[in-house]
């Protein structure tokens, strides 16, 4: 029987470690890239604009938009421009313009990614025909209390909440406390995407819409969304444990406020429901999980981040969005007392 020696065997055993370490650190770069893809440290989040967000005063629309179509798709009227550079904009028009801009200045001042979005009073759009949802906010020449989108990333998906390459970590359980944060209350995976940038992938919650409303716990009415005085009376924080932590967003919904809805089958519930909106109850009951069980370490940890966000910068993330002055420190209050909260955990 061949027999290794003394210092054959030595050797081997090194190259095994050797090759063991090279896997191991091989593994754990990728790991930390494939993170990147969701959150990345924000070292400068003192210093952050959030009255211009993650695209910056640079990217705001600006010049010669032209209209180039209608989006027939979603509840929210919606259609496409394109400046003079080329660049086409989503531009959205409804309820949900102004939470959705002020959710994103925070999700992204916590580190995640999020779509460049902008808020405009007015903006003068060339070749503007009468648009079949929407029209009420079209003044002469072009449109008022818009939000636009910039459309430069390629999108490659959809990533679902319930299975992606970030799940259990404490990047992932961020994001869901940021969820509850801002009431989020449509987390459908298809507001959910994937883009293709010059320095990787990004995930994106890519609809923060249905936000700084209530908490989804009503019926039938569709949930409100961007409303100050139902924001600051919603619950945040419904349960604690040693090692858990469950927000009140979203929440099952109510009959009057007072009895829960019982659950049904999906297939049973889904036309009946869908008049009354997308944030009712099957939406709502498979969401549930993601403001659930959350390890505690794990929130402290994004409520140390926002800490770090001054009284000025989350009013910017309202002002951003144009709300009136009342709102935008009502609003203010609330996200600080939210913050409070998680850091006292």
């Amino acid at each position: 029987m061949f027999k290794l020696r003394p210092a054959q065997t030595a050797c081997m055993a090194l190259v095994g470690v050797a090759l063991f370490w090279g896997i191991a650190e091989t593994s754990a770069k990728d790991s930390e890239e494939d993170l990147r893809a969701l959150w990345r440290d924000p070292t400068d989040i003192t210093s952050r604009d959030l009255m211009y967000g993650q695209g910056g005063k640079a990217h705001a629309p600006a010049g010669t938009l032209v209209f180039v179509e209608e989006d027939p798709d979603g509840n929210s009227p919606k259609f496409v421009v394109k400046d003079s550079q080329g660049v086409k904009w989503k531009v959205k028009l409804g309820a949900e313009v102004r939470p959705e801009t002020a959710a994103t200045r925070l999700i992204w001042a916590a580190g995640f990614m999020t779509d460049e979005d902008y808020v405009v009073p007015t903006m003068p759009i060339q070749n503007l025909p009468k648009l079949k949802r929407g029209s009420e906010f079209q003044v002469e020449g072009g449109i008022k209390d818009a939000r636009f989108e910039r459309m430069e990333r390629k999108k490659l998906g959809l990533w679902k909440w319930s299975s992606n390459p970030f799940k259990g970590t404490r990047e992932f359980d961020g994001l869901r406390v940021m969820m509850a944060i801002i009431n989020n209350v449509d987390m459908k995976d298809s507001q959910n995407s994937i883009y293709e940038m010059t320095d990787g992938r990004q995930y994106v919650v890519s609809d923060l819409g249905a936000t700084f409303g209530g908490t989804g716990s009503h019926w039938p009415a569709v949930t409100p969304k961007g409303d100050a005085e139902i924001y600051n009376s919603s619950d945040f924080i419904t349960k604690i444990t040693n090692k858990e932590v469950d927000f009140a967003a979203p929440a099952w919904p109510k009959m009057a406020g007072v009895v829960p809805v019982i659950p049904l089958p999906y297939t049973l519930l889904t036309q009946p429901v869908r008049l009354f909106g997308r944030t009712a109850a099957p939406n709502i009951t498979s969401q549930m999980w993601i403001g659930r069980d959350i390890p505690r370490d794990h929130v402290r940890w994004v409520g140390g981040i926002l800490k770090q966000l001054s009284h000025q910068q989350i009013q910017d993330a309202f002002r951003a969005a144009y709300y009136p002055a009342a709102d935008v420190e009502s609003f203010t209050k609330a996200v600080e007392k939210r913050i409070a909260d998680l850091n006292q955990l």
